[in-house]
């Protein structure tokens, strides 16, 4: 039985990390000339908050990403990605780590990714890739010094603002004007444009569509005026058959107001979250282009995700957080010609964890021992057997955003139970839920107390006590309460 915490998976690591830095060894003699000829470069642009949904080869009613599409186009897009913790430090940890948060340890936004802790980047540095990281890191809220696996550095601390910000490049901080978007991609553009004597890993944090607040460069302020933008239709599903602390925490959906939207009319709200992802979109022209024009781009494994969903408004609710499918599901697009087969789209459930195993896979590069995550290169060769049927997620209640309290759940292909553990989120005002997402996609009736549920309901309820123990997320041998309430972080 797999069980982690941080010390007992370094432990485990020790020994499979020396045989690792001995093949790594052995691989960097081979010479850089045709080391970039076996393997591909990795090119990682992660965006932050960005729904699922937000493009248009996801179905955008009105919205038009056409060079984000052409990954799809020319490659795979994965309909069914989900997170496994909806916040950014620790869905940013597990997409680097391969494991969940309870195992990396990163359970909340001020926490930095551990320097013992193996990374997929670190893993193809060691392997002989020259590696980059440009934007938004986002672990270790108050430091911006280079982290550990990378060649090239060039981030900031924390959140990051749209425009004007402080570099930390290298070692050398650097104030740079701009909208945030162009100025990173101009920096991943020329970076591209270097020579490579090695295959290269260039990661691209994107700040956009974040809030904090919402800001679209100046161009893009206006440009989707002339659209009716209509309440979702779950807007005022906050209240039957939902538990009680989502009424509590909607003060008003009406108010997506205060400093870290910064708007109150819904419609100005959602044009200013979709104008960042139009400079997103911009920045993703300009990134074919330059791989293009260097002749990398069918030599580049080009992976497009997010690190969390985002709720506009569904269930009242506005940010992440919660299990509901908007917060929970991202993109992901992969374009890689060799391997990757062109507009496939794959139904099977992903999760930000399987990104580690999958990009070193398809690197041939040695694997992290011990991960909870798994190689999605089977699904991309139409190997569906054995794949995952459940997965659970994790939310750890934060004082700074009260509202929102410990969330347990598992998801599975049509169901969805969400549990609300008791603990410092409050006393115990929570009831669970159960959705038949088949039936029921827009998860707005809660079959929880359903008479003709409740063996589908003990059925899932067991299901998550089972995968929690199984990844070490419980002590073994106890009660589903009992053992959440042990390993709760206290804040």
């Amino acid at each position: 039985m797999l069980r982690h915490t941080r010390r007992n998976f370094l432990k485990t690591l020790a020994g499979a990390g020396a045989l690792a830095a001995a093949g790594c060894a052995a691989t960097g003699q081979r010479g850089g000339a045709r080391l970039a000829a076996d393997r591909p470069n990795v090119l990682y642009i992660l965006t932050d908050d960005m729904r699922w949904d937000a493009m248009s080869c996801a179905g955008h009613p009105f919205f038009r990403t056409p060079h984000i599409d052409r990954l799809a186009t020319e490659g795979v897009r994965f309909a069914n990605a989900f997170v496994t913790t909806s916040l950014c430090s620790p869905s940013r940890a597990s997409a680097l780590s391969g494991l969940y948060a309870h195992a990396h340890g990163i359970l909340n936004n001020f926490t930095d990714y551990p320097a013992d802790l193996p990374s997929w980047p670190r893993r193809l540095q060691e392997a002989g890739y020259e590696t980059a990281y440009i934007g938004k890191w986002h672990m270790g809220e108050q430091e911006d010094r280079p982290r550990p696996g990378f060649d090239f550095w060039m981030s900031h601390r924390g959140q990051g603002n749209y425009f004007d910000n402080e570099f930390n490049i290298n070692g050398r901080r650097e104030v740079i004007g701009g909208y945030y978007t162009h100025v990173v991609t101009d920096h991943a553009v020329a970076w591209l444009k270097r020579p490579h004597r090695k295959p290269f890993a260039l990661c691209l944090g994107h700040k956009a569509p974040h809030g904090g607040p919402i800001q679209p460069e100046p161009k893009y302020e206006h440009f989707l005026d002339a659209v009716d933008i209509k309440r979702p239709p779950t807007a005022d599903d906050y209240e039957r058959g939902k538990p009680a602390w989502l009424k509590e925490s909607v003060p008003t959906w009406h108010g997506i107001q205060g400093p870290l939207y910064g708007h109150k009319e819904y419609g100005r709200f959602v044009r200013s979250y979709l104008g960042t992802i139009a400079s997103v979109e911009d920045s993703m022209g300009r990134i074919l282009e330059a791989l293009e024009e260097t002749g990398q781009l069918d030599r580049t494994l080009l992976v497009f995700t997010s690190d969390n969903g985002f709720v506009l408004g569904e269930h009242g609710r506005v940010d992440k957080r919660t299990m509901y499918e908007e917060s929970i599901r991202v993109p992901l697009l992969v374009r890689y010609p060799p391997l990757v087969p062109k507009g496939k789209v794959v139904p099977q459930m992903v999760l930000n964890m399987d990104m580690a195993p999958s990009l070193l896979d398809l690197c041939n590069a040695p694997p992290l021992r011990g991960i909870h995550g798994r190689s999605w290169r089977p699904l991309l060769e139409g190997r569906t057997e054995g794949w995952r049927a459940a997965w659970h997620y994790a939310y750890n209640y934060e004082k700074e955003f009260p509202y929102t309290p410990n969330v347990r759940g598992v998801r599975t292909e049509d169901w969805k139970y969400i549990h609300y553990p008791p603990g410092d989120s409050g006393p115990d005002r929570y009831t669970a839920e159960l959705y038949h997402l088949k039936a029921d996609p827009l998860e707005t009736r809660n079959l929880v107390d359903d008479p003709a549920c409740r063996e589908k309901a003990r059925e899932l309820r067991a299901e998550l006590e089972r995968l929690l123990t199984a990844t070490g997320a419980l002590p073994d041998r106890m009660p589903l309460d009992e053992g959440i309430k042990t390993v709760l972080p206290r804040y």
